[in-house]
């Protein structure tokens, strides 16, 4: 396509076209490489409790069986009888294994430790065996409790289900408690009611994403505790506490309502526990209680990752009978399912890849512990002919591994013998234990290597199936990046026609600075290294959770790099005894000060948090502000309100033409939202996760609601009613020049408003700690406006564009984002929030999460307003073509560009590493990132393009009434 043909339309029409041939391509590859793991139909039966291929004619019909004949029918075949009557599941979210267990060794930290002082008497009198239960990453509530009850392996994207809970299809142990005849109880999460639908006979179930309730959201459990501990009409009864999480979030691990609830939990295992003991008068059969948690916290409360504090999650048990004692356990969390299956005698559910925790079967005799190895075996075997159909073991010789141990190391031919031989060593040498039946006393070490072959098979089999890559449809992958490469061509290709055009109109309009506009300078070449930089750093894990410093970096050094050319400038022009006039000094001092606050505010942001992953625990200023206590953290809270608010009435003063009565009613409209959030900060802050927080959530609703309309008034009045210039008969350059200064001041006014009000609205989501960096984004903001105001004549618009994106990124980290999903702000989504909305919810999520990269895309209005449009202003027939495409062009297809460019590289990055051992704990994460970055970026420009298509389109009908008026008179 010729560059001069490129009209505002074909620009529109082509770059909508290419978003959607990206989104498209995005949402193929999107579905394609995170499908729903698949699973096994069905659900297991008799056929549990017969070896691998057995003929299904011997398995018993069981259609005809009642409950209660189907449950002696299942220990009759299992032979071995189980071990409890009653199951008491109790839930504590987010409660790392640690506080209760301790780590590496050491017992918890003397706070935890006195603060659950029963539950470390069980533990030491051996009436109770924890275990660290590692939890498989997203660690989050819905695909946590799933793998607890399926002992299945969930596919990447529950994390997103999480939020959307559907019912759960897959075999588990709560229908196979059910097929037995068991009654069930559930008080708690109302998550089990989504995943359980119609399966309890009684429930009571509280919202598990109300993360502002600490207390109330456990009392409505506890307060049903005492009677259901009486009553003999259930089998299982299920707890689910949700306040210990919610602490999590609202204060992190350290917080002062931490240890009191842990106390409030130690409180409830006691009362479980001396209710459930059997006695003359309470003879409702042996009780199992299990205390779980579906994952761990980050030191700041908050999970979704795969760091050891996020993964160590807890698994303890508690009988009346002694475990013993010993060190904590290791576990998976998937090893519940199976286990509870063993110990209660019904078949392990189908898709299971956990073993038997071996610790809790130690009051079994050897024979039974033998027994239920097999069963586990038998029930991997059949899980891996499903996964490996060719995995056939009649046929296999094994002497090697027979006669030398470490022929295991060296491994097999193919997977399929290698899972043979281990399974059948296992069990030739337990057929070996059942035929030596009169010498079992002199064969310990027979029995002791046929219970570490059976282990070393489950092992094995377990680790194959908990990590096996799900089979991806190659050609959907491959077909959806092919779309978003040619996405990709297709936005840059429009970039570089847009910027050979521009180029061409610029060498006309600077033609004494036309030589050095035809030069490529060292700011334009590091735009380009930059992708380049980032495009490779992406192949590396470390680098992904590392990425905050790429972006801080090049932020700096790019606004460097801008100071040494402007300086550049200065200094070309005095050697050349160039008079300045006092504008021009002015606006050079205006630069040099813009670029020294963009500087200093960005070392400020860089040592705010101490993002990614492996440095968080070094001090930062965030930590230091919350050492020093609340008091503090609220004071630069309304300091930066303060400031911020000062700073944009200032700044509207900037604008030229608007009259000072018009001014004034702006002014209010900047002033009264931020008082609001003043005031909200000021009285509401304290409450608003508290009980009583209905007044903090109604001050916040209306907080949204002035908001939303200051701005929608803004933008609908400002064109309308700015100061208009008069027309005369011929649209001559000081015609033109006034035109121009009124679409410059709209932009302007409306585009400083977007930023305010984002920048209040984040004041008001963010954590308190974060109140400054917003202030120094907002800061950063401004001072680059004020700086490319100026630099027309050594600046390509591009890169000052870039320079915005880049910044944008930068401020991103800066606000303690990273590319784990332990970072999103959950207690932020649901101010102003008073019942739980998925989608509302979820929106202010990404608000919160994108506050920087939106302010950032939103200031593209405000940045229009600064550059010299006079050359491109509508002419006699209201033709608004060149206008549209100088002010919507650079400002949307850099971005769509940049990102498009990130978007298809991390997406290939994704592809080639689908096998890397880190795809779902770094790579997939940071995909997800990488799709609502695209989000973000696609709603930005498109809220750009609305706005300053609406600005022309007023204006344009301005001058064609006003034309019409001067006629007629």
């Amino acid at each position: 396509m010729d560059s001069c043909s490129l009209t505002c339309k074909k620009l529109t029409v082509i770059a909508v076209l290419a978003v959607l041939i990206q989104i498209f391509g995005l949402a193929l590859f999107v579905l394609g490489f995170f499908p729903v793991k698949p699973a096994l139909s069905g659900f297991s039966g008799v056929e549990s409790f017969y070896q691998p291929g057995a003929d299904s004619a011997e398995f018993q019909n069981t259609t005809n069986l009642s409950d209660s004949q189907l449950k002696y029918l299942y220990q009759e075949l299992s032979l071995v009888p189980p071990l409890f009557d009653r199951l008491i599941l109790m839930v504590v979210d987010g409660l790392p294994a640690e506080f209760v267990l301790g780590k590496d060794g050491e017992p918890p930290l003397k706070s935890f430790k006195e603060a659950m002082p029963y539950t470390q008497s069980l533990l030491s009198n051996g009436r109770a065996i924890g275990y660290h239960a590692k939890a498989a990453p997203p660690t989050v509530t819905m695909p946590r409790l799933k793998a607890m009850v399926s002992g299945a392996v969930g596919g990447f994207l529950d994390v997103a289900f999480n939020f959307n809970t559907q019912a759960l299809l897959d075999d588990n142990i709560i229908v196979q408690f059910l097929k037995i005849g068991w009654k069930i109880v559930m008080h708690g999460d109302d998550t089990w009611l989504k995943l359980f639908p119609g399966m309890f006979s009684r429930h009571d179930g509280v919202s598990s994403f109300f993360v502002k309730d600490t207390v109330q959201v456990d009392q409505n459990v506890s307060r049903h505790l005492v009677d259901e501990l009486s009553r003999a009409d259930w089998d299982l009864l299920i707890l689910h506490y949700l306040g210990l999480d919610h602490v999590g979030h609202l204060g992190g691990r350290n917080s002062i309502l931490m240890a009191p609830k842990l106390e409030e939990m130690d409180e409830v295992i006691r009362t479980i526990d001396v209710n459930s003991i059997p006695t003359n008068d309470n003879d409702q059969g042996r009780t199992l209680l299990l205390v779980v948690s579906d994952h761990g916290m980050t030191e700041n409360g908050n999970h979704g990752g795969s760091t050891f504090e996020e993964t160590d999650s807890l698994a303890l048990f508690i009988g009346p009978a002694d475990f013993g004692t010993g060190t904590p356990n290791k576990a998976n969390q998937v090893d519940l399912a199976s286990t509870l299956a063993l110990l209660f005698g019904v078949p392990i559910p189908k898709n299971n890849v956990g073993m038997l925790m071996p610790e809790t079967f130690k009051s079994f005799t050897v024979d039974q512990q033998l027994r239920l190895l097999e069963l586990n075996s038998w029930q991997l075997v059949r899980l891996l002919q499903a996964q490996l159909p060719s995995l056939v073991c009649e046929n296999i010789l094994c002497d090697s591994f027979w006669d030398d141990k470490s022929e295991r190391t060296r491994g097999y031919s193919s997977l399929e013998e290698n899972f043979c031989c281990l399974f059948m060593r296992a069990a030739e040498l337990h057929g070996s234990w059942k035929s030596r039946e009169e010498k079992r006393s002199a064969c310990e070490d027979n029995c002791h290597s046929t219970f570490v072959a059976y282990h070393d098979f489950l092992r094995t089999a377990s680790e194959w199936l908990s990590h096996r890559a799900t089979d991806k449809p190659i050609g959907r992958l491959i077909f959806g990046v092919a779309a978003m490469i040619v996405s990709c061509l297709i936005l840059l290709s429009l970039l570089f026609l847009l910027g050979k055009q521009v180029f061409s109109e610029q060498n006309k309009q600077f033609s004494s600075v036309n030589n050095d506009l035809s030069r490529w300078h060292l700011d334009d070449i590091f735009i380009l290294v930059v992708i380049v930089v980032v495009v490779i750093s992406m192949g590396s894990s470390s680098l992904v959770e590392e990425e905050q410093y790429i972006w801080h970096f090049i932020t700096s050094s790019l606004y460097l790099l801008s100071f040494r050319k402007l300086m550049q400038h200065i200094v070309t022009r005095t050697e050349k005894n160039t008079s300045a006039t006092v504008g021009s000094k002015t606006n050079n001092y205006i630069q040099i000060c813009s670029i020294l606050v963009i500087l200093i505010s960005g070392r400020i942001l860089r040592g705010w948090h101490q993002g990614g992953v492996n440095w968080t625990n070094l001090p930062d200023i965030s930590k230091w502000l919350e050492q020093m206590g609340s008091t503090y953290i609220k004071l630069f809270q309304l300091v930066s309100v303060i400031i911020l608010i000062n700073i944009s009435l200032v700044s509207l003063m900037w604008s030229r033409r608007s009259k000072k009565n018009f001014m004034t009613v702006i002014s209010l409209m900047h002033l009264f939202p931020g008082w609001l959030v003043l005031h909200y900060i000021t009285k509401y802050q304290d409450v608003a996760f508290s009980t009583g927080s209905y007044d903090a959530t109604l001050m916040a609703q209306i907080i949204y609601a002035v908001l939303g309309f200051c701005s929608t008034v803004i933008l609908v009045a400002v064109p309308r009613y700015i100061p208009f210039p008069n027309r005369t008969h011929s649209v001559d350059d000081v015609q033109r020049k006034a035109w121009g200064l009124c679409f410059k001041d709209s932009a302007y006014v409306i585009g400083l408003s977007y930023v305010y009000y984002w920048s209040l609205l984040q004041l008001l989501l963010q954590q308190p700690v974060n109140s400054m960096p917003v202030l120094f984004l907002f800061l950063q903001v401004l001072a680059s406006v004020w700086y490319f105001s100026g630099s027309n004549q050594h600046l390509r618009q591009f890169v000052e564009v870039a320079a915005l994106y880049y910044m944008g990124m930068a401020g991103h980290f800066g606000l303690g984002n990273t590319n784990t999903l332990a970072t999103i702000d959950v207690a932020g989504a649901f101010i102003g929030v008073l019942n739980h909305s998925t989608v509302l919810s979820g929106v202010l999520m990404f608000i919160i999460t994108y506050a920087s990269p939106m302010l950032y895309l939103l200031s593209m209005v405000m940045y229009n307003s600064v550059k010299d449009t006079s050359g491109f202003i509508i002419s006699q027939d209201g033709n608004i073509d060149s206008l549209l495409k100088r002010t919507l062009g650079f400002p949307c297809l850099v971005p769509l560009g940049l990102n498009s460019i990130l978007l298809v590289a991390y997406t290939i990055v994704l592809l080639l590493m689908r096998n890397h051992l880190f795809v779902w704990s770094v790579f997939s994460p940071k995909f997800l990132y990488v799709c609502a970055t695209t989000v973000c970026v696609c709603l930005g420009v498109s809220i750009v393009s609305a706005t300053m298509f609406y600005i022309c389109l007023v204006l344009v009908y301005r001058e064609k009434l006003q034309s019409h008026t001067d006629i007629v008179s």
